[in-house]
């Protein structure tokens, strides 16, 4: 549990990002935590691919500013 922890504590945004910026997603499912390799926005209760615009299928547990 400390990885899924630490990883959480990486994804720090509060709440949900403004609608339309993109943003890196932290991701979990049975197996654990994993981010989505793509970034995605947040638009009416919904998480989105920014890219092809198609609804993330997946559980959000955190989101973060983009890293360079």
């Amino acid at each position: 549990m400390a990885t899924r922890e630490r990883r959480l504590a990486e994804f720090d945004g509060a709440g949900v990002p403004p609608p339309g910026l993109p943003v890196q997603v932290l991701c979990e499912d049975h197996s654990g935590t994993y981010q989505l390799p793509f970034s995605c926005h947040y638009l009416d209760g919904r998480w989105h691919n920014h890219e092809s615009g198609g609804m993330v299928e997946a559980t959000v547990v955190g989101w973060r500013m983009p890293r360079h």
